[in-house]
């Protein structure tokens, strides 16, 4: 009888270690998909100065949009925001960017320029791996809450205390206009 309560036991403790050390795996993979997509933004954040430049030269007397970007960057480079700060922060620095590009459409010369092309692709470029990236830590983030909020993991979620939820990164709630495309 005696052995099979130390059996019964050495399962339950194996079990609770193993359902541990699953929330920690997820809770890390959260952290580390978050830091992708700081090193993603980094880039973007790099890229804008340049791009900031290359327009001056030739639409020097759209002061504001170029005023505005370097503001947005500003305020998305702040190390102190959290999840959805960020992404507010990062929705108006894509606005402004937007804004940036259509620049390059109303001034011939400056959509030309290969330096403003070459740039303009490597901003395509990095958008497109933080979308990847921001999708990556949405899905960490949607396994780490099943696991804390299913059985036995919500148990040891509370008692622990170092298991929390954390936030999406979400689409801010500026209007997302369909791209017209005409061909002259």
């Amino acid at each position: 009888m005696g052995a099979v309560i130390a059996v019964l036991i050495a399962v339950l403790a194996w079990w609770l270690v193993r359902t541990y050390n699953r929330l920690v795996r997820l809770r890390n993979q959260t952290q580390a998909s978050w830091a992708q997509i700081d090193v993603q933004l980094k880039r973007r954040h790099d890229l804008i100065p340049n791009l900031v430049e290359g327009a001056r030269g030739y639409a020097a007397h759209e002061r504001a949009t170029l005023e505005a970007v370097v503001a947005a960057r500003g305020a998305a480079t702040d190390s102190g925001l959290g999840v959805m700060d960020k992404a507010a922060a990062e929705d108006a620095l894509t606005a402004s960017l937007g804004r940036l590009i259509a620049l390059g459409e109303s001034y011939p010369q400056l959509k030309a320029d290969r330096h403003f092309a070459t740039l303009q692709d490597e901003l395509t470029t990095a958008e497109d791996k933080i979308a990847y990236a921001r999708q990556f830590y949405n899905s960490a983030v949607q396994s780490y809450h099943s696991a804390l909020e299913s059985f036995p993991g919500n148990i040891l979620a509370g008692l622990g205390g170092a298991h929390t939820r954390r936030d999406y990164f979400e689409a801010g709630a500026a209007p997302q206009d369909a791209v017209q495309v005409r061909f002259a």
